[in-house]
C-alpha cells in the first residue's frame, strides 16, 4: 500500500514537475533578478553597481514614468468598468432564448479570436485622419438633420402609442416591439417627406480627427490612449462575455419564474437576482482586468510603429515604461530603471487588487 501510494506521488510530482520548472525558472527566478536589479546601475554591457534606491526616487522625478502611472491608472479605471458592464449585457442579450444564438454567440466572441497584431493593423487604418472612423463621424455629422428628425418622430410615435394601450388598460411595455416598428415605419415616411420639401437637408462635413500623431488630451487621458481604449474593449469583452455567460446559464430559471410572478419586471429581475447570482463570476472578470489593463503592451508596442509614429506621451503605459527604458531606441540601456519600474507596477497591481477584493465585488455570492 505504502509503495502504491509513493508511486502515486512520484507520477504526481513528474506531471507538475515541467510546469513547476517554468514557474521557477520565468517567474521566481525572474522576480528576484528583477528585484535585485531594482536597487543597481546596469546596462546590460558592465557589471551591476548598487545604488540603493536611486532608482526609485529618479522615478518619481521622471516625467514619462508619472505620465506613464497616470495613463495606466485611467487606461485601468475606464476600460475594466465600460468592458465588465458590455460583456455582462452582451451576456445577457445571447442567454436568451432566441432565433440564431448560435451565430450572435460566434459572432460576438470572433474579435478573441484575432491575433492583437492583426487587429492593432485594422485599428490603425481605421484611425487614420481619412480612414474608417473618421469617415462614420463625417457621415454621421452630414446626415444628422435626418437622423435626429427620424428618432424624434420614433420616440414620440412610440410613446403616444404605448401610452394609447396604457389608457385602454393593456399591458404594454415602453419598447413593445410592434409598436417600435410601426414607429420607425412611420419616422421614415415622415422624414423622408420633410427632405422632399426641402425642410431639413444634408449638411456635408469631413471630420479628420488626428487620432495617432498627437499630444492632445481628451479628459484624464491623451487622445492616442483613447484610441487603444476603444481597440482593448473591442479586443477583451468575447472572453469575459462567455466568462458572465457560463454564470447566467448556473442561475435556476425558477429564481425569475418566482420574480415574475411577484410582479418583477426585466430590469428588476437582473438587479436583484442576475448581478447577485453572479457575484463570483464579476469577481474574477474584473480581477483579471485590472491585471490586464494594468500590464498592457502589446498595442501600445504595435500602435507605436503606426505611420505616422504616436508620440510615446500620448500612449505610453507602465508596461511599456518597462520596455522602452529596456530596449530604448539609439541609447544605453537602463535595467536599473526599468526594473523599479516592473517592481512599482508590481506592487500597484497587488495593491489594486486587493482593494477590489477588500472593497468590490465580492467572490460569493450575496445572500
Amino acid at each position: 500500500m505504502n509503495s502504491l501510494k509513493q508511486n502515486q506521488q512520484i507520477y504526481g510530482w513528474l506531471l507538475i514537475g515541467p510546469f513547476l520548472l517554468t514557474l521557477v525558472i520565468f517567474f521566481l527566478y525572474a522576480l528576484i533578478r528583477t528585484l535585485y536589479f531594482s536597487f543597481t546601475e546596469y546596462d546590460l554591457f558592465n557589471e551591476a553597481v548598487l545604488v540603493g534606491l536611486a532608482n526609485f526616487k529618479n522615478l518619481l522625478s521622471d516625467s514619462l514614468f508619472l505620465t506613464a502611472l497616470s495613463n495606466t491608472i485611467w487606461f485601468s479605471l475606464f476600460v475594466t468598468v465600460v468592458q465588465t458592464v458590455l460583456a455582462l449585457s452582451l451576456a445577457i442579450l445571447v442567454n436568451n432564448k432566441v432565433h440564431g444564438q448560435s451565430f450572435f454567440k460566434v459572432a460576438f466572441y470572433l474579435p478573441c479570436v484575432l491575433s492583437s497584431a492583426a487587429v492593432t493593423i485594422i485599428f490603425i487604418w481605421i484611425y487614420q485622419k481619412k480612414g474608417f472612423l473618421n469617415g462614420l463621424i463625417s457621415d454621421i455629422f452630414s446626415y444628422a438633420p435626418y437622423i435626429v428628425t427620424f428618432l424624434l418622430c420614433a420616440i414620440i410615435i412610440q410613446l403616444m402609442l404605448v401610452m394609447r394601450d396604457r389608457r385602454r388598460g393593456l399591458p404594454a411595455g415602453i419598447c413593445e416591439p410592434a409598436w417600435a416598428f410601426l414607429a420607425c415605419l412611420i419616422a421614415t415616411m415622415v422624414t423622408l417627406t420633410l427632405a422632399g420639401f426641402g425642410l431639413i437637408s444634408e449638411a456635408k462635413q469631413i471630420i479628420e480627427i488626428n487620432w495617432l500623431n498627437t499630444h492632445e488630451k481628451v479628459g484624464p487621458m491623451p487622445l492616442t490612449l483613447w484610441a487603444i481604449v476603444i481597440q482593448n474593449i473591442y479586443t477583451t469583452i468575447p472572453t469575459f462575455m462567455l466568462l458572465f455567460l457560463a454564470g447566467l446559464q448556473g442561475i435556476p430559471d425558477e429564481l425569475y419564474e418566482a420574480a415574475y410572478i411577484d410582479g418583477a419586471n426585466r430590469f428588476q429581475q437582473h438587479w436583484y437576482i442576475t448581478i447577485p447570482q453572479i457575484a463570483p463570476v464579476t469577481f474574477v472578470v474584473i480581477t483579471f482586468s485590472i491585471i490586464g489593463t494594468l500590464q498592457m503592451f502589446d498595442q501600445v508596442a504595435l500602435m507605436g510603429t503606426s505611420a505616422p509614429i504616436a508620440p510615446l506621451e500620448s500612449r505610453i503605459t507602465m508596461a511599456y515604461y518597462v520596455y522602452h527604458n529596456t530596449f530604448p531606441p539609439g541609447e544605453t540601456p537602463q535595467i536599473g530603471m526599468a526594473s523599479a519600474a516592473a517592481t512599482v507596477l508590481a506592487l500597484l497591481t497587488l495593491v489594486v487588487v486587493y482593494l477590489q477584493k477588500t472593497f468590490g465585488v465580492k467572490e460569493k455570492v450575496n445572500a
